[in-house]
This record gives C-alpha cells, structure tokens and sequence, in this order.
C-alpha cells in the first residue's frame, strides 16, 4: 500500500548512502555518507555539492542565522560550514559512546545530538548512550541517558517537544523540553516490533512519519503507535524522510540498497511539515 494510491517517484539515483534530509530554501539538503558529501537537490533533480565531511557527515541543522551544522560521525565532532570552511563547534567524544549519529537544531541554535553508543563498525555489542545538547558557545552536556541507537529527532511545532526514534528498541520516544534545553518526563510515543525506526519528521496532524529499514517501508504512525499510513520500499533500505517542497507536502524518502547505491524518492502526501527539522 502506497500513500493516496500514489507510487514514490525518483528525484535522484547515483547516491551512495543519503541521510538526514532538511528542507530549506527551496532545496533539499542532505548528507550522503560514504561519499562523503552534503549536497543539495531541488525539485527539478538538480544537485548541487555543498561540502566534503571527511568523518562522514551525519545529522544536519541550521542556526537561525542560516548557518549550517553537521555532526562529524567518525571523529564524533559538532562542526559548522560558513561557505569556505567548515569550523569545530563542538568534541563530543568525551559525552558519546559510538559514531555521531542524527541531529535536531532547535530555534535559538542549540542542537540536540545522538550517537551510536558502541563501536558498530567494529563489532561491538549495543550498549546504551546519550543525547547531548551542544549550546551556541560550544559547551556541551547529557541531557538523556539509557537510550537505545538514538537516531532521527524531531521537534514539535511549539519546541516543547523533542521525539527521538531508538533504532535498536523499535521505539520513538518523547521528552518535555525545558526553556534551558534540559530533557525530562521521558514516554513511549510509539513501540512497534520490528520497527528499527531510523530517520523520522513530523506532519501538521501530529502523526510522524518513519523510515523502518526493518520493514522496508516508511509508515505514518500516530502518537501511541497505530499506523495510519504505509509506503514500501522492496527491494530498499527505508533510511530517512522529510517533508518540504512549497506546500510541505512532499514527502522525500531516502532510500538505499546498500551502501554504495542509493537514492531519493518522492511521493505527494496529504497533511503538511511541521515542527523541526
């Protein structure tokens, strides 16, 4: 089943690994990790080069200002791109136990940032990790602990809100967010097995879309897990998904075979982005 009957339709192919997309400007941003590259695409198919991360880029964001973010996966750093170069906000090896992994950056440019929590690359077992919040100075500390491969983050419309999908307990969790960044009041927004919930946004009816790479498919899930909506990726990895184009009705779906071959689809949805990113 498809969302409005509607097959996705590919933007661009030729990509290597893409993740975390972010709607801005008329264009969509991404990271494409093993190549390793942000780029950026637009509607017509377009793409365009932004910056070489040679730690891999992972999650993106912008400050206020414009400015862009991007988590540093290898290396586990914060950087910042000013158009020329791209400049260290943050080290947060000390506060992460694995691979920078997704990111959220919230109205006034602090940003929230996840990790891997282990060596996965190296073989290690899954160990629980942290979320950490990185303010506009650099300083950076915990601000959740115990959590499963935190991945895709959201933000609701009013900020008060953080969602984050826990890859490896097949559940999106949600915080209440205090006016200094702090987390609390931790609560299961949806846990569905097999889910592997990997990038996430959400819509203007409170629903949140999510790529389960388990399932092959991107679904539209409800606060407390029912799933109103479904669109299957056979034969490919569901990695991330946003909404954007003009309407914010475009929903781009970040697909991947494998490693070395990917690729970004779209489909047209009825209910519009919301929140952050």
């Amino acid at each position: 089943m498809s969302t409005a009957g509607h097959e996705p339709t590919t933007l661009v192919d030729g990509l290597r690994f893409p993740e975390c997309p972010r709607w801005r400007d008329g264009r969509l941003w991404f990271s494409d990790l093993y190549a390793p590259t942000i780029y950026t695409v637009d509607l017509g198919g377009h793409v365009e080069k932004v910056v070489d991360v040679p730690g891999r880029p992972h999650g993106l964001g912008f400050r206020p200002d414009g400015t862009l973010l991007v988590v540093s996966s290898i290396d586990r750093r914060l950087l910042r791109w000013d158009g020329d170069a791209l400049h260290e906000v943050a080290d947060l090896n000390v506060l992460t136990g694995g691979d920078g992994n997704d990111m959220v950056v919230d109205v006034t440019g602090r940003a929230y940032v996840g990790n891997f929590g282990f060596d996965l690359w190296g073989g290690a077992s899954p160990a629980p990790t942290t979320i950490v919040l990185v303010d506009l100075d650099g300083a950076a500390h915990v601000v959740a602990d115990d959590l499963a491969f935190p991945n895709g983050m959201v933000l609701t419309p009013d900020g008060s809100t953080l969602i984050v999908a826990e890859t490896f307990a097949d559940r999106v969790t949600a915080f209440d967010v205090s006016a200094d960044g702090s987390l609390s009041n931790r609560r299961v927004f949806a846990a569905i097995g097999g889910l592997t919930p990997d990038g996430i946004c959400l819509d203007a009816e409170g629903a949140m879309w999510v790529a389960s790479p388990g399932t092959r498919a991107f679904l539209r899930i409800a606060d407390g897990g029912g799933i109103l909506d479904r669109i299957d990726t056979p034969g490919r990895m569901a990695v991330a998904c946003m909404l954007g184009g003009p309407d914010g009705r475009t929903l781009f779906l970040c697909t991947a075979v494998d490693n070395e071959h990917g690729a970004i689809e779209i489909v047209n949805v009825d209910a519009p982005h919301a929140g952050l990113p």
